[in-house]
């Protein structure tokens, strides 16, 4: 018969605790970086290219509105797989609240359509119609950061949103085609920045728990 393998000591037991907490920290861990930085290429260079488009002839409008959609729409398809794929093994009411939190994205912005749609119908002028999109995109942008910085308790996702809803304003100022690039500078500038700040921040995190026995 062979011999029963040892008892681990108490050292050991907390060793391998550790490492089994730290792996599921690992695995199930959200991290905004990524979404913030495929999010802000794609309102840098989508928004950017649309300016110099209207404000340059070296470049067609219609290349500007096509680079743009692309951007988007592969934007969004990331965002959702890695929501998908990040809540895989989550239960209870932290899952229910990404979930609502997710949707509220989609629903919100699809009323924003509806919305924006039916006011351009009143013969509103083209630079109006131009500003009432940029303007009222960047306000819901920033009041969904808010709303999920204060789910999360997240005060850089809650400067975000503060950040977000101050361009809304100078994207109106800025006046039309200016509306462009204040959603191409602030908009994506400020996706950019967030997402350093995040990386910054996890790594400060990463050496103090490594500090830390």
């Amino acid at each position: 018969m062979d011999d029963e393998a040892e008892p681990m000591s108490a050292e050991e037991s907390l060793n391998l605790i550790a490492q089994q907490k730290e792996r599921l920290r690992r695995e199930l861990r959200f991290e905004p970086a990524r979404l913030l930085l495929v999010w802000g290429v794609a309102w840098l260079v989508g928004w950017g290219l649309l300016y110099l488009a209207i404000t340059r002839a070296f470049v067609p409008v219609w290349l500007g509105i096509v680079v743009v959609a692309a951007l988007f729409v592969a934007a969004i398809g990331y965002s959702a797989f890695y929501g998908v794929r990040r809540s895989r093994g989550i239960r209870g009411p932290s899952r229910l609240s990404g979930a609502l939190y997710g949707w509220s994205w989609g629903i919100g912005y699809f009323g924003l359509w509806v919305v924006n749609v039916q006011i351009g119908r009143l013969g509103l002028p083209d630079g109006a119609v131009s500003l009432l999109w940029s303007g009222s995109s960047l306000l819901l942008t920033g009041v969904l950061y808010l709303a999920g910085g204060a789910i999360w308790q997240d005060k850089l996702q809650f400067g975000l949103g503060l950040w977000m809803i101050v361009s809304a304003a100078a994207s109106v100022f800025a006046g039309y085609p200016g509306n462009f690039l204040v959603l191409c500078l602030c908009g994506g500038g400020g996706f950019l920045l967030a997402a350093l700040v995040y990386v910054v921040l996890e790594r400060r995190g990463h050496t103090v728990r490594r500090r830390n026995p």
